[in-house]
């Protein structure tokens, strides 16, 4: 047998070892030769919080159907929702500063009902705030709380004006348990030829790579009743004497439902890029 004798390990020169050139805190090791698991491991993490915050303060109200408004200016029909405001308005019921709660907030009361319908903690948090007792309380983050003091009532014509653009939060309509075709608008498999599948997903994922079906799968559940939001929606008219607004389009949930709406969030116009 031919013994090899072993060759002694030629060591890298000062300025040639890629180590040496890059440094410690982007190769995450000390040394340079952990892998890349053992580096990500080491690396320290970084979180970037940022507030979510609102245009402005906005209001909460009740849907009340929908109609068609024929435009006076060009005649043209459009859809709109009809929302409506219950006894008792929306009110400011506690303001909150970055001093007391951390942070800048206004929190709004809205639809009026009687005592008997709260408990005394709530009793007494109105009645601090020298608001009526009021059965929804909802909150706006906000950058400043300025001119807002609490028991200020809110009002919507002041508010808000025709043609702004507003955010509506609310429930959607719950539609149950659902397949897929009618829950994620899948279509449907051939009616004839054989076919057995007419309306069944087909293949969720692989077999033993990876054995299992991926979270998030688009498969039949539950459909609706979630909350939502719609953006950007026009405010077509606003009715005093009625005490009714006109947005254009549909808005989440049914008649009856309670909605939550906001100035638009319009980046670089009322929210800073940054």
């Amino acid at each position: 047998r031919i013994q090899h004798e072993k060759q002694p390990k030629q060591q890298a020169k000062p300025g040639h070892c890629w180590s040496e050139q890059i440094p410690a805190r982007i190769r995450g090791t000390k040394n340079g030769h952990g892998g890349r698991g053992q580096a990500a491991r080491r690396r320290p993490l970084v979180a970037v919080v940022r507030a979510s915050y609102e245009a402005g303060v906005g209001v909460m109200a009740t849907k009340v159907g929908m109609m068609t408004y024929f435009d006076p200016a060009t005649g043209k029909p459009v859809p709109v929702t009809v929302v409506g405001f219950r006894e008792g308005g929306n009110v400011v019921t506690q303001v909150k500063t970055a001093a007391t709660d951390g942070y800048d907030a206004v929190q709004v009361g809205y639809h009026g009902v009687r005592e008997e319908k709260l408990t005394r903690p709530e009793l007494g948090h109105l009645g601090k705030a020298g608001a009526p007792p009021l059965r929804h309380l909802q909150e706006f983050r906000l950058q400043s709380v300025d001119g807002y003091d609490p028991g200020q009532p809110l009002d919507f014509a002041d508010m808000f004006k025709e043609g702004d653009l507003v955010d509506i939060s609310g429930k959607s309509i719950g539609k149950g348990f659902q397949g897929g075709i009618k829950r994620h608008n899948f279509k449907r498999g051939l009616m004839t030829h054989g076919s057995k599948s007419h309306r069944a997903l087909g293949s969720i994922g692989a077999g033993t790579t990876p054995g299992r079906v991926y979270k998030g799968k688009k498969m039949p559940g539950r459909m609706g009743g979630t909350k939502t939001k719609i953006r950007k929606l026009k405010i077509v008219k606003i009715d005093n004497d009625l005490k009714v607004v006109m947005i254009k389009g549909a808005v989440p949930g049914k008649p009856g439902n309670l909605l939550r709406i906001a100035p638009a969030k319009i980046v670089g116009k009322n929210i800073p890029k940054n």
